[in-house]
């Protein structure tokens, strides 16, 4: 953010109306009378700020202010204040600090007034305030609190150490994004808080007449500005109950400022902009990635969040020229919660740009606790429609299937989009697993005219289920059953609930009917938690999937990487696609030292073999990606392939190789390698026990990680590997049967070099290394209209 400097201002002798004379000069000087503490967030650039009324200076905490995998860089300071620059808070590391020394809570009354433009609001853990400035002990009554709560709402609390007086506004919320007027007043002579919202009174409460003494009883507890006084921890290292948004001119008075006053002062912010509230500049209020630039370990052409945390990406669909694929984000910080629906938009499958949140929990009675996992389909008349698992924690169950439509179809973005505001379908009891009821996948089937939605849930006692229904129109739906059951006893690891179901055609039988992949995602008390998949076929009479066999399949061989399944045919190829979440496996510390947490797998093109295998290829597009070629040859032996690859080093390679044994028994190769072998990651091939491997235990020499892995029967063939390497994430796929996700995190920057790597001598058949692109340095997708 960028803030008027006054810092170097000589304020603490200047006369008062002459301070704030530089700040506000169309404030009425006598509505500054008993101003106690003001912060302009002007300075636009450093790690502390100025109070205009106090001697010293304020520190900020930012987890980049010493950061650990990136550069340091200051604070988020931005342009767009309402009256010069503003402060920018993350959410969940950003807040300033006041010694309860340093600052005397008034007594007799007190006015907070200040600007905010939240970009997101908290659940409210523990029920508890995101506080915008607080110095307050609930548990005492001692104290003073403003701040926001679920959905925009706002509260103004004081003590009087007898009593805890709020006043709540629940029908006037904030925007997102845009520039509001809060003013919270409490005066100890009537005993009445006051609550206003762009100049206007909105609520107030008083103190019974009979309550005790009424004066503001001051907390011992520090000054705290974008940070609750005793907020929810979570996870030891994560900060709830913060302050996300834009601040600007925030100010205290010792008195209880007049609704006339109050007016007074909303007015004159507004004059230098034509009596409007100004707009905010997208980039300097959205999540940034700039924020991020310099992490070694942060993948740069995978698709991901600007910043913060995410799941499972959903929803793909092809409209107009242009792919969308949603994920579940948390905009707050770098940790599970508070769940959006994140969006991003591809030409080609490769360059996503991320655009604002499309769904997010709103004050409503369809989707107030969540929006969770779903699935695109289209309607009639071939517009695009999102369906997904809406949350409302007053209903039972609490999980329902929900839809939602663009508000602007021609839009080339589809940057917003409008809730139908009634659940389609809500579990009965008797249907699955009651109260598991979650990630509707929805397809068109152009022969019965009519739509198809799997849920994913449970059979009690009997494992995990995907429920079947159908509609005619999208909005009425009739059930059917469970979609397929297994026999649970003999296969617990598929776990008790599915989560996650994925069913698209994926070529035919000799007969010439279609034949189908179904893939899964088991949770749950002893569920292995990967992506499983059945080939067979749809019994549209019995309305059920028949499997070829019924043993269950892997798609991805690591361990956790490669999980959280979604899919679409790809309207221009005809393609199965599969997107994922390549899950990290950094501990929270090390997530909120980065501030991000997760990426989007690559998109993996499903097919079949001759042989009726599944076969498993990383999409075409990804060929746009190569910058330069590197490395081409063929017919190496081991030390001269080697020899070749001396040179070759980087933090984002493409590596084709075929690999002849000859009498090795484990051959591959390795990744992210020190000169001298300190630290290295390898792939390879066990020909003693069938299985694809990724050896980390040299990974990193502060990190400990093992093996993983898992069967891959590639009969008499040779080895043939295609592996992409962007920063942490390390993608293998071996003779095109299946994938084995990974990811590494060396402590040494030098980590980067190449090795083909054989228990006895091979032949390399032919070997290509190819340097990658960032996706940003690639054409970006048409942009929609003012955004």
């Amino acid at each position: 953010m960028s803030n008027r400097s006054i810092t170097s201002l000589t304020l603490r002798v200047l006369p008062l109306v002459s301070v704030l004379g530089l700040f506000s000069a169309n404030l009425v000087q006598n509505s500054e009378k008993d101003l106690t503490a003001f912060w302009a967030f002007d300075e636009g650039k450093g790690k502390v700020t100025q109070d205009a009324k106090a001697p010293q200076k304020d520190s900020i905490h930012y987890i980049f202010n010493q950061a650990k995998f990136k550069p340091s860089s200051d604070p988020l300071w931005r342009k767009s204040g309402i009256a010069g620059g503003a402060l920018l808070f993350d959410g969940y590391s950003t807040w300033i600090e006041r010694p309860e020394t340093s600052f005397k809570t008034p007594t007799n009354a007190i006015t907070v007034s200040v600007w905010v433009a939240p970009r997101f609001f908290e659940h409210g853990q523990e029920e508890k305030l995101s506080a915008i400035v607080n110095q307050q002990n609930k548990e005492k009554k001692e104290g003073f609190a403003l701040g926001m709560y679920r959905h925009g709402r706002i509260s103004f609390q004081v003590g009087t150490g007898q009593d805890w007086l709020e006043v709540w506004e629940e029908k006037n919320l904030l925007p997102r994004n845009t520039w509001s007027h809060v003013v919270g007043t409490y005066d100890a002579k009537t005993g009445l808080a006051a609550l206003y919202l762009n100049g206007k009174k909105v609520a107030e409460k008083s103190l019974a007449k009979d309550a005790g003494e009424k004066l503001i009883k001051p907390s011992s507890e520090k000054l705290l500005i974008g940070k609750h006084n005793q907020n929810v921890k979570l996870a030891r290292y994560f900060d709830l109950n913060m302050f996300n948004g834009l601040m600007d001119e925030l100010k205290i008075y010792g008195r209880a400022l007049s609704p006339a006053d109050v007016q007074k002062s909303y007015l004159a912010y507004l004059k230098p902009h034509g009596m409007k509230v100004p707009m905010i500049k997208p980039q300097d209020i959205n999540l940034n990635s700039e924020e991020l630039a310099g992490d070694r370990h942060r993948p740069q052409f995978h698709a991901m969040p600007p910043a913060h945390w995410m799941n499972e990406p959903h929803a793909p669909f092809y409209y107009k020229g242009n792919y969308h694929l949603f994920y579940q984000q948390n905009p707050l910080g770098p940790y599970w919660g508070q769940i959006h629906w994140g969006h991003w938009v591809s030409p080609d499958l490769v360059h996503w740009k991320a655009l604002p949140p499309a769904l997010y929990a709103e004050n409503d009675t369809l989707s107030p606790d969540g929006i969770w996992s779903g699935s695109a389909s289209y309607d009639e008349k071939g517009d695009p429609v999102l369906f997904f698992t809406a949350a409302n924690d007053k209903a039972s169950p609490n999980q329902r299937v929900a839809m939602a439509k663009p508000k602007d179809i021609k839009d080339p973005l589809l940057v917003e989009w409008q809730k139908y505001p009634k659940p389609l379908i809500t579990q009965k009891k008797g249907i699955g697993l009651f109260g598991e009821f979650r990630d509707p996948f929805v397809w068109r089937d152009e022969t019965d005219k009519k739509w198809y939605l799997l849920n994913g849930s449970g059979l009690p006692g009997n494992g995990g289920t995907a429920l079947l229904y159908s509609s005619k129109d999208q909005v009425n739906w009739e059930y059917h059953g469970p979609f397929y059951s297994f026999n649970y006893q003999q296969n617990p690891h598929l776990g008790p609930i599915w989560e996650l179901p994925v069913f698209l055609p994926i070529g035919k039988y000799p007969n010439g009917e279609k034949k189908y992949i179904f893939l899964v995602s088991p949770v749950g008390k002893g569920a292995d938690v990967e992506v499983y998949y059945w080939l067979g076929r749809f019994d549209k009479a019995q309305f059920r999937f028949v499997p070829d066999q019924e043993a269950p399949q892997l798609v991805d061989l690591g361990d956790f990487h490669f999980t959280g399944p979604s899919g679409m045919v790809d309207p221009k190829t005809g393609r199965a696609i599969v997107f994922t979440i390549a899950q990290g496996n950094r501990n929270s510390q090390d997530e909120h030292a980065a501030g991000w947490a997760h990426n989007a797998g690559l998109p993996a093109h499903l097919s079949l073999h001759d042989n009726g295998r599944l076969r498993v290829e990383p999409i075409e597009e990804l060929k746009s990606l190569r910058k330069k070629e590197l490395v081409n040859f063929t017919g190496k032996k081991l030390s001269e392939a080697n020899q070749l690859l001396a040179n070759v080093k980087g933090p984002m390679m493409e590596i084709e190789v075929e690999i002849n044994p000859l009498q090795a028994q484990k051959f591959g190769m390795k990744v992210g390698c020190s000169p001298n072998g300190e630290e290295e990651t390898l792939i390879y091939y066990d020909k003693t026990t069938g299985k694809l491997m990724a050896d980390r235990t040299k990974t990193s020499k502060t990190r400990k990680q093992g093996l993983e892995g898992g069967k891959l029967d590639i009969g008499k063939e040779n080895l043939k590997l295609r592996i992409y390497l962007d920063h942490s994430m390390v993608e293998t796929y071996a003779n095109s049967y299946n994938s084995l996700t990974t990811r590494m995190y060396p402590s040494l920057e030098d980590a980067l070099g190449l090795k083909v790597w054989a228990d006895q001598d091979v032949m390399i058949e032919k070997m290509r290394v190819w340097e990658l692109m960032p996706m940003t340095e690639n054409p970006e997708p048409d942009k929609a209209k003012g955004f």
